[in-house]
């Protein structure tokens, strides 16, 4: 019985020895996936201070202590002084620590003046900060699509024109893009030309559109400076003014056509009703006769003398035109 009661006692020490070692085993895994000790660590040995509460306060704050130390310890190398205040306050701003702290290493090492603030500033109004440094040491290429410009001569010309230009950092926020820019081109190439008397001149000398449109300042308001304006290509399109030349000339045809269609149907109009007016003057005669017969003013006689000499009249008519038909006919004979 002793030996079975020791036995027993054995085997429960044991089982509460394993539970006891499982619990310690699950407060650890715990401690250290809620804790980052390895970020710490890394924190210690890049001479980064930052204390244990610190990243139990991110964790807190349910914010990634890696987002946070790591693009710290990176300043830090590249002797930036930045705050894990900092860092922490723009990450929950929804900005983009790293590209932030990669602008400002990128412009520390160019020697640009980019404060933090600056460059977090420029994160959160959704540019590229990063970008826009890179933009700022070493300037964009742009090029234009095919500006449409007519000289005063008529002929249209197509230009193309590339744009140099560099990131201004203090204009950045609030500035406006690269398709203002060109807009902005494009306008200055189209009045350039435009002013033009030939578009020989402009193909002569395509510099001058770049000293005009240099001249406009149209990088005013926007994110960049314009460094320089380069005519690519410029190529002879169609004869616009003979184009509106001929469209004026067919206008003006139409025109003409529609004043002499209306002065005939006015010709053909009044003689309707000229004709309407003979017809109601002939339909007065019969009138007239019976009444003068009606009257005693006229005699049977008279009637029947005017009757015979109208009859003699339509009967000259007809051998008049039969002696005109004969003469066209014979010719015609004669001729064949």
């Amino acid at each position: 019985m002793g030996v079975e009661y020791a036995s027993g006692s054995l085997n429960s020490g044991t089982i509460q020895a394993i539970i006891f070692m499982g619990v310690i085993f699950l407060f650890i895994v715990l401690f250290f996936s809620f804790i980052p000790v390895g970020l710490w660590i890394s924190s210690l040995a890049a001479n980064v201070k930052v204390s244990i509460f610190s990243l139990i306060g991110m964790r807190l704050r349910r914010v990634n202590p890696a987002k946070i130390i790591m693009p710290l310890i990176k300043a830090t190398k590249a002797g930036l002084e930045l705050g894990v205040n900092q860092l922490e306050a723009h990450l929950l701003a929804g900005g983009n620590v790293d590209s932030v702290v990669d602008a400002l290493i990128a412009a520390e090492r160019a020697n640009i003046d980019l404060p933090f603030e600056k460059a977090a500033a420029i994160d959160l109004a959704g540019r590229d900060v990063l970008e826009a440094v890179k933009m700022s040491v070493n300037p964009q290429v742009i090029q234009t699509k095919s500006v449409s410009a007519v000289a005063k001569d008529g002929i249209e010309l197509l230009v193309k024109a590339q744009v140099t230009v560099r990131a201004d950092l203090e204009r950045l926020i609030g500035g406006a893009g690269e398709s203002t820019v060109l807009a902005r081109v494009g306008e200055g190439i189209v009045t350039t030309v435009g002013s033009s008397v030939s578009h020989k001149n402009v193909i002569e000398n395509p510099d001058n559109i770049s000293k005009v449109v240099l001249s406009k300042g149209l990088d005013a308001g926007t994110a960049f400076q314009i460094l320089s304006i380069d005519i690519a290509d410029v190529d002879v399109g169609r004869n616009i003014g003979a184009h509106l030349q001929m469209v004026q000339a067919e206008a003006d045809k139409n025109i003409a056509q529609a004043k002499a269609e209306e002065k005939r149907a006015m010709a053909v109009a009044r003689e309707q009703e000229m004709r309407a007016e003979v017809v109601s003057a002939e339909a007065e005669v019969p009138r007239a006769m019976a009444q003068a017969l009606r009257e005693g003013k006229l005699g049977v006689m008279d009637y029947y003398d005017m009757q015979n000499v109208v009859a003699d009249t339509k009967m000259r008519e007809k051998i008049s035109l039969g002696k005109t038909a004969n003469k066209l006919f014979g010719s015609d004979k004669n001729e064949k």
